[in-house]
Order: C-alpha cells, then sequence, then structure tokens
C-alpha cells in the first residue's frame, strides 16, 4: 500500500475530497515524524508503538573484503505490532483468537 492508496482509501471511506485527505494523510505523518525526530514514542492503539533506538558504534566488516570497519554511531526507527494488530493479521478481522 503507498501513500497514495491510503489517501484514495480515505477519499472513499470518508467522502470528503481527495485534496482534503491528502492533506490530512500527510498531516499525520508530520505529526508521526516530529514525535519521533524528538524521541517521543508514537503508540498508536490497536495497531503499534513506533520508537526510536541509538545503537552504538561497533566494529564490523567489508563483506566484500573482509577487512575491519567501523559502523557509526546511529538512531534506528523500530516497530512493535500491538497484539491486537497480530491477531488480526493471525485470524481475520474478528480481532479473537
Amino acid at each position: 500500500m503507498t501513500k497514495a492508496d491510503l489517501v484514495d482509501l480515505i477519499y472513499e471511506r470518508v467522502g470528503s475530497s481527495k485534496k482534503e485527505a491528502g492533506e490530512v494523510v500527510e498531516a499525520v505523518f508530520a505529526i508521526i515524524r516530529e514525535s519521533l525526530r524528538g524521541g517521543e514514542k508514537v503508540k498508536v492503539s490497536g495497531f503499534g508503538t513506533f520508537v526510536v533506538n541509538h545503537k552504538n558504534a561497533r566494529r564490523g566488516r567489508n563483506p566484500q573484503t573482509g577487512a575491519p570497519i567501523t559502523i557509526d554511531s546511529r538512531r534506528v526507527l523500530s516497530f512493535k505490532p500491538s497484539q491486537v494488530l497480530k491477531d488480526r493479521i493471525n485470524n481475520g478481522n474478528s480481532g479473537k483468537s
């Protein structure tokens, strides 16, 4: 599913214009992006949690040459799906086991 698909689905289900649906999608993503950039967790009830984790610098190797390298520290985005989402994926739309 692409962002355009999401806009189309919101347009169809809510009945707003495509422009308004696009603005809503962009606004939601902007809020999530800003929250994550600020180090906040983003928890969407019934869907899951997005969190930014810090990975320390570590030693690694170049897979082509085998030469040792240092992998810089960085921030990585993690997503943990909620149990509700897992249940719905595994058992259909009912959400029940």
